[in-house]
């Protein structure tokens, strides 16, 4: 299929999968939180990408939040999924499967714990591409897969008709602005600290876990990129940078997201799923102490933020059926 211009969005929400106090996902807070996203300014949501927790949904999980975030967006905002397998025949079959659950866009991530070679690397990625009609987001992380997508596997991979963009979270600034000279691809920031700096070099928008929490202020950093307003971005940046640091430094964005959220009481419950488990009290204080230092940051109003830190200790076992492959 050819594809044209940005079918992902711009602001991307890199999607906290709510759950229950006993593990399950919670349905009615991920509408609930879908919802919320959109309507702070998220043009698209990255559902079951690491933040979602994909390493411990079960398939049927995956799928059910695709199908879920199609019918909550209503076509107000883009539905990628992520995650993927680090078995390349396993992600084509998952891919194929949230196709026909309504995906508008797939994430691939680099195969993680096998640390494959660059070949294998390309042809992971084209296989899985060919498998799908939809637009492909490269996932380069090699802080968590172990191995990096070297800029001459990028130059490849760009050839692909279903390979469009790449989601980066490696902070190489000069690969960036290379492979933007000398491809078509569309670059998405995978670093939250970062996302000025990508926007100004060039990047198309942002992948970002802070957007759980603040997605209004990413609106108006990416609307002021778009009119060549630096100052006005720069503003904002200034402003989410205290956020940025509780959400992203303590413990897994994840972890601290869904505490935040829940302290902030849009969401029921902060658990996660083991091996993940809440902040520690010495954690807790420092993301608070973060917290303490946001001011004139739209959307994130902490003035009636009540951690329950109880309630984030620990981890919970899912209650599912059936394969959590």
């Amino acid at each position: 299929m050819t594809h044209t211009g940005n079918p992902f969005g711009q602001v991307l929400v890199a999607l906290v999968t709510p759950m229950t106090a006993d593990g399950e996902v919670d349905w009615p807070g991920v509408e609930k939180h879908i919802d919320d996203v959109i309507t702070a300014g998220a043009d698209g949501i990255v559902v079951t990408g690491t933040t979602g927790e994909t390493s411990t949904l079960t398939d049927a999980e995956k799928l059910r939040l695709v199908e879920v975030g199609k019918d909550v967006s209503a076509g107000r905002a883009k539905i990628i999924t992520g995650g993927g397998s680090n078995e390349t025949a396993h992600a084509i079959e998952l891919y194929k499967a949230s196709e026909k659950a309504g995906a508008d866009g797939i994430m691939i991530v680099t195969p993680y714990y096998n640390k494959p070679t660059q070949a294998g690397i390309l042809t992971h990625f084209r296989l899985v591409a060919d498998a799908t009609d939809l637009p492909v987001i490269l996932y380069d992380i090699p802080g968590r897969t172990g191995v990096p997508i070297k800029y001459e596997t990028i130059l490849r991979l760009a050839k692909h008709p279903n390979i469009l963009a790449i989601k980066d979270a490696k902070g190489d600034f000069s690969e960036v602005s290379r492979v933007l000279n000398q491809t078509d691809l569309m670059y998405f920031s995978g670093d939250d600290s970062n996302v000025l700096p990508h926007l100004a070099i060039g990047a198309t928008g942002l992948i970002g876990v802070t957007a759980n929490v603040a997605a209004q202020p990413y609106r108006v950093i990416v609307d002021a990129v778009n009119r060549g307003d630096l100052a006005a971005a720069t503003a904002e940046h200034k402003r989410l940078e205290p956020l940025v640091r509780a959400l992203m430094t303590h413990v897994p964005g994840t972890v601290s997201t869904k505490y935040v959220l829940h302290g902030l009481g849009r969401i029921s419950s902060p658990r996660v799923r083991l091996p993940l488990v809440g902040p520690e009290e010495w954690e807790a204080a420092m993301i608070e102490d973060e917290l303490a230092l946001v001011a004139d940051v739209p959307g994130a109003d902490f003035s009636n933020f009540r951690p329950d830190r109880n309630a984030a200790a620990g981890g919970a076992l899912p209650k599912v059926s059936g394969t959590t492959r």
